[in-house]
């Protein structure tokens, strides 16, 4: 058994060749105030101080990489979990689901007598969007030949136009032919709040269904009945 002072005569000594605190308890088993106390005068040449702190900078860096993907493991099981509260959607289920997308996003008739006002939608959300479609084919039964996209994006991304077009034709089934000659450019603002910006950012698509002042009406109509048994 190793005596007290040649306990700390290891410690310093290790100590002296740049180990941490960590390091040496695995070597000496002491206590950590013991230890502290051994070491308080302890002084260090610049290599060992720096490799010291190399130590603890790894030590902060793999505590923060477990906690990050302790993190991960939690909100994926909680969108799993939640995923599978859903499960399978009826009809029914998702021409409520499109009416209430439309109430929040769509295009509403003006209080007016006459005119007309046609389907429209508008959003950035590539899954939403896809949402739409669905809920237009299969709840409204519209057909695709009345359904024209349209996509609005800032004018400096011009250059990645090709990718932009590339990313809605294959989310939404439509052709690229189709798609470029619908697109329109807003005017950039450098300084902008907006957090949909750079590589992942492919602007607005906004479906219109062509000759719909009746299914326009008809969703207003879905929109009160669904604010009427709400309050009842």
């Amino acid at each position: 058994m190793i005596s007290k002072i040649t306990e700390k005569e290891l410690a310093i000594s290790l100590r002296k060749k740049g180990l941490t605190y960590s390091e040496i308890l695995k070597k000496v088993p002491v206590a950590k105030s013991s230890l502290s106390l051994w070491l308080r005068q302890v002084g260090l040449a610049k290599e060992q101080k720096q490799r010291i702190t190399q130590k603890r900078i790894v030590a902060a860096r793999r505590g923060a990489n477990a906690r990050r993907e302790k993190r991960l493991q939690s909100i994926d099981r909680i969108y799993k979990e939640a995923e599978r509260e859903v499960g399978k959607i009826s009809l029914r289920e998702l021409w409520l689901i499109g009416t209430a997308l439309y109430w929040a996003e769509g295009t509403k008739e003006k209080e007016r007598v006459g005119g007309s006002t046609l389907a429209k939608f508008s959003n950035s959300d590539s899954l939403m969007v896809q949402l739409y479609l669905r809920w237009l084919n299969d709840a409204c039964k519209v057909e695709k030949s009345r359904i024209h996209l349209s996509i609005y994006i800032h004018e400096n991304n011009k250059y990645r136009i090709g990718e932009v077009i590339g990313f809605w034709a294959r989310k939404t089934g439509f052709s690229r032919k189709s798609l470029s000659s619908r697109v329109y450019f807003k005017k950039h603002k450098p300084k902008t709040n907006r957090m949909n910006t750079g590589e992942s950012y492919f602007g607005n698509l906004t479906i219109t269904v062509f000759t719909s002042t009746e299914l326009n009406r008809k969703i207003a109509g879905w929109i009160r009945g669904i604010c009427h048994n709400y309050k009842k």
